[in-house]
């Protein structure tokens, strides 16, 4: 017995949230007074059951998407930059639509590239400077909302199930790792004029950052944009 509260102790303790942050030293931040577009958070969650097989939770997603999506707005309070919040449904619409999956297309190129670093995912055609771009049609974006800038947040993750845990930590015990779930979450700040992808931020989740609770993606929005080149205010701050 005190073998298996040793594996189950061990199996519940993980780092703290991880971030790796890129930023295109080529590409002015935005200057103070600049509007940016933070476009509603989308988020995917998943149950993962003992025998290892995801289920959607529509509502652990939708929970997520709304905390997360809080917390940005009040880490963007600050004066220095104004913000404007865009509908994603809206903006999967027609040629926004197109922009927002090009953008996505280009955040799991990224991903690949710069954070996974494996030989088959670099690229060629990129070097060791930060160069990407979701292309002119950004223009469109920044036009619809008058916005010089927009914010991405996407974010998937599973968690395990009851049957889960229990199955790890027999596992655990018997010398065999069984995963229990993680969650990730990538921003992006992009310059709606140019459509250069200007700051890049990924970030896996700790055992604090459980982005379906409050105060989990409190503390998950602060990692993941300690590092923009935005006007973000510490929210133990901004509640004085």
């Amino acid at each position: 017995m005190k073998r298996l509260l040793i594996a189950a102790a061990c199996l519940m303790m993980a780092a703290c949230t991880t971030t790796a942050v890129r930023k295109a030293d080529s590409v002015r931040s935005p200057e103070a007074g600049s509007t940016v577009l933070i476009v509603e958070p989308r988020i995917n969650l998943e149950l993962l059951t003992a025998g290892g097989v995801t289920e959607p939770r529509a509502e652990w997603s939708q929970q997520a998407r709304v905390n997360v999506l809080r917390h940005i707005q009040t880490s963007m309070a600050g004066e220095s930059h104004k913000y404007v919040v865009g509908n994603v449904d809206e903006l999967m619409e027609g040629r926004l639509g197109q922009v927002v999956r090009l953008n996505e297309a280009v955040i799991q190129a990224i991903i690949a590239h710069e954070y996974n670093g494996y030989a088959g995912a670099k690229l060629a055609t990129k070097k060791d400077d930060f160069q990407w771009t979701i292309g002119e049609g950004a223009q469109l974006v920044g036009e619809r909302f008058d916005a010089d800038y927009a914010l991405f947040v996407s974010g998937q993750g599973t968690y395990a199930s009851g049957g889960r845990i229990a199955t790890a930590i027999f596992a655990s015990a018997l010398g065999v790792g069984i995963p229990l779930g993680q969650q990730q979450i990538m921003a992006s700040l992009v310059d709606l004029k140019t459509g250069q992808v200007v700051w890049v931020n990924y970030a896996i989740a700790g055992p604090g950052a459980d982005m379906r609770d409050d105060a989990g993606a409190q503390s998950l929005v602060r990692s993941l944009l300690k590092d923009a080149p935005l006007a973000v205010v510490d929210q133990a701050d901004a509640s004085q």
